[in-house]
């Protein structure tokens, strides 16, 4: 036998009223079990389906008792008892187990097992008898045997025991047997009556009796085999077979109860079965559609997540831009200022360019007047020369004196103009300068309103990168809400796919739980 180790001798104690429910094939391999059984093993559902039921058998219950349940499911017998189970970590539980044979073509298919909480002085009473029959297995001194879930004393007292304990049918006929055994002994006794009166009194009381015990055993004690037989057909969830029904009498009211019994049982079994598979095909629509939800889902945040990304690039780049413009509305700034000194400094040039101008017409002025004197000069050396000659040798010094005179005024005429030629000259270069100038400071003043433009158009630059940053920034702020609202959806939709699958599971295991029952 399996022996299931560590054991912790801790008990795990089930909630009132819960019912532990496992079916096993015909080797007792666990082919279905509800929740409660998975909460009392401490094994999950996918551990336990497909293992030998054995796996939960503690070593503290004695071979007896499995010898014993499968002596009497292998008769197509229910079985019953207290039982003892080992949890997945060693600990251990107490329960009332019920098995079932479940029948198909008058074959056994499997086993049900319903398992429910006992009471405190059936678990006390039953660690007692199983401590005595481990004892005794161990010191090889059996006394106490199991039968049909019962106990009983080993050897011919147990089966003296067992044969006595009649049933119906056998009561019945011992009585009558003895009630005609004692009319037997009344027509024998000494002095009763004499001859073979007597002994013909004996033989037709005993064939009465017989035929009224064949009568019973015909008319009460094969009904009541029949109907154990389709009861336990019902306790082993078949369904399919109906009971026949005999007359009007009690047995066959019985019938009709236990048939009207098993029509509602199929009636409910159907619409549970029916109503199970829309669970389970509306279970598997909302875990497809929570699947798919959950796969859009997943592809938004992702999206959600580059537009993120995407935003605080774009806030980078808007900030950045800001920050050129600024730079670049300084840079105007000083520019705008540099103009500015430029126009100025060119203004002053103009300036400085027309006293040029004007002391330049003045000096041609004075050249002019030199030019006059050294005319008038050479008009009174020609009179000198004249006076001179007419002095004769007297006047011929001062006629050289004359002469040197008016040589002088004659250089001293054509370097005046010479000297007027140039400063014309440069009075009309002054005057190309001049108007260079002007337009050069045209240029400047329409380079200072050009850069004053620039600078204002900078400073609506920056002003819009500005809101335009802010706006990004809050766009920003809503897409990472955004955001963080689908990654929460997402949970959500997880959470409902982990749900609709559950519920699919547990629609599988409703249905799993139903189809024990038989209907055809």
């Amino acid at each position: 036998m399996r022996e299931n180790l560590p054991v912790t001798q801790t008990e795990y104690a089930l909630q009132d009223g819960e019912m532990l429910v496992s079916t096993t094939d015909v080797h007792s391999v666990i082919t279905h079990c509800n929740a409660a059984f998975e909460r009392a093993s401490g094994y999950s559902c996918a551990e336990l389906i497909g293992q030998p039921h054995n796996m939960i058998r503690h070593p503290d219950m004695p071979r007896e008792a499995f010898r014993d349940m499968w002596a009497t499911l292998k008769e197509g017998r229910p079985w019953s008892a207290i039982v003892k189970n080992r949890r997945k970590n060693g600990d251990h539980y107490w329960v009332q187990a019920n098995v079932t044979p479940m029948m198909e073509h008058g074959q056994i298919s499997g086993y049900l097992s319903v398992r429910t909480t006992p009471s405190r002085e059936q678990v006390r009473e039953a660690e007692a008898l199983y401590a005595r029959m481990r004892t005794e297995e161990h010191e090889n001194r059996q006394s106490l045997a199991l039968h049909r879930g019962q106990v009983w004393p080993r050897g011919w007292r147990g089966s003296l025991l067992r044969a006595l304990r009649l049933g119906a049918s056998g009561r019945i006929s011992l009585a009558m047997f003895s009630v005609a055994l004692l009319g037997i002994g009344l027509d024998l006794a000494p002095g009763a009556h004499t001859g073979w009166m007597p002994w013909i009194h004996a033989g037709v009381l005993l064939a009465a009796t017989g035929l009224i015990a064949w009568f019973v055993h015909r008319t009460l004690t094969l009904p009541l085999r029949q109907m154990v037989t389709h009861a336990n057909r019902l306790a082993a969830c078949d369904l399919a077979s109906a009971i026949p029904t005999q007359g009007n009498t009690e047995l066959g009211r019985m019938a009709r109860a236990l048939n009207q019994m098993r029509v509602n049982l199929r009636a409910v079994v159907s619409d549970v079965r029916r109503q199970v598979a829309e669970l389970d095909e509306c279970a598997l629509e909302i875990s497809h559609g929570g699947q798919d939800l959950s796969r859009r889902t997943e592809s938004q945040a992702s999206a959600l997540q580059q537009t993120a990304t995407s935003m605080e690039q774009i806030i980078g780049s808007v900030r950045a831009n800001a920050q050129h413009a600024a730079q670049a509305s300084a840079m105007s700034v000083e520019s705008s200022t540099a103009a500015q000194r430029g126009s100025d400094a060119v203004s002053g040039v103009v300036d400085t360019m027309d006293r040029i101008a004007d002391s330049s017409r003045k000096v041609a002025d004075i050249i002019q007047v030199i030019d006059g004197i050294a005319f008038q000069t050479n008009l009174l050396a020609l009179n000198a020369a004249v006076e001179a000659a007419r002095a004769g040798s007297q006047g011929r010094g001062f006629a050289v004196v004359a002469g040197e005179v008016r040589a002088l005024a004659r250089r001293t005429s054509e370097a005046a103009r010479e000297i007027k030629q140039l400063i014309s000259q440069s009075v009309d270069q002054i005057e190309a300068g001049n108007t260079q100038v002007r337009h050069a400071g045209h240029t400047v003043a329409a380079i200072i309103e050009s850069v004053q433009r620039a600078d204002a158009l900078v400073q609506t630059i920056t002003r819009s990168s500005a809101e335009q940053t802010e706006g990004i920034a809050q766009v920003n702020a809503a897409v990472s809400d955004l955001d963080g609202m689908t990654q929460q959806n997402a949970a959500l939709v997880e959470q409902s796919a982990a749900a609709a699958m559950d519920l699919q599971r547990r629609a599988e295991s409703l249905k799993l739980a139903v189809g024990v029952f038989r209907m055809a």
